[in-house]
């Protein structure tokens, strides 16, 4: 069974991670992001992630991919599919009702609005595990105050929505609003939405890739090589306390 579902209609196309309950990232399931992502065109208004279910909207990449000669697989993968996302002309938007948790908390804040739950959860957790997020240590540092972004980085915490999301709803009336929301950008043209994107990423003498490149080679050339990464990786997946050894 596919784990991405792909549709369009007049409006948007949507991308639906399909891999209940917790839809984790796995090499296999980023193919087919990015494949679907491949599919997108600058001829509607928006572009929707999503995931079915109301428990995950990802609950982050596969831990046991990123072990071994499968890191280098994996961050080209995941990394590939935030390239993608970081080059569309048409506006992105993540709808969140669960839990966004590591890679999938990176997903979700690629995207160019989020509408959650009051329900959603994000967070970075992948300190606990003696690694850090490339994508979110790039994607924190400008979306969110320097403190704040360092302090979810570092900590690992989990939180709600406030601060993170464009708009919150409650659960129960989550798929109504956010379609009322949407109305907002489809009622505009299509074309001109793009070309404001187009001049606010300028305004912002975006550098995505080179930036993230940088990331990479510290994460797989230094962070990868340590006793640490190695240790919390592995204590994740025998699920006990890792030892940390601070090298």
């Amino acid at each position: 069974m596919s784990k991405i579902e792909f549709s369009l209609d007049a409006n948007a196309y949507r991308i639906t991670l399909n891999d209940p309950p917790l839809h984790i990232l796995d090499i296999a399931m980023l193919e087919e992001l990015r494949d679907a992502l491949g599919k997108v065109n600058n001829d509607r208004h928006c572009l929707i992630i999503t995931a079915s279910g109301e428990k995950s909207f990802s609950a982050g990449a596969s831990v046991q991919d990123h072990l071994g000669d499968r890191a280098v697989m994996m961050l080209r993968q995941f990394h590939g599919c935030f390239r993608i996302l970081a080059k569309l002309d048409l506006v992105t938007v993540a709808l969140v009702k669960g839990a966004a948790l590591g890679g999938g908390c990176e997903l979700a804040l690629a995207c160019d609005f989020i509408l959650a739950s009051d329900r959603a959860r994000f967070g970075q957790p992948e300190i606990n595990l003696g690694v850090f997020p490339p994508v979110a240590a790039y994607q924190l540092s400008r979306q969110m105050p320097p403190r704040k972004g360092l302090e979810l980085l570092l900590t690992g915490e989990v939180v709600d929505a406030n601060g993170i999301a464009n708009a919150i709803f409650p659960a129960a009336e989550f798929d109504r609003r956010a379609d009322e929301w949407m109305q907002r950008l489809y009622k505009q043209s299509a074309s001109s939405l793009r070309f404001a994107k187009r001049a606010f990423r300028l305004a912002q003498n975006a550098d995505f890739d080179e930036r993230l490149a940088a990331v990479e080679r510290l994460y797989l050339e230094e962070l990868m090589k340590t006793q640490d990464a190695t240790e919390g990786l592995n204590a994740f997946i025998e699920k006990r306390k890792p030892l940390w050894r601070g090298r």
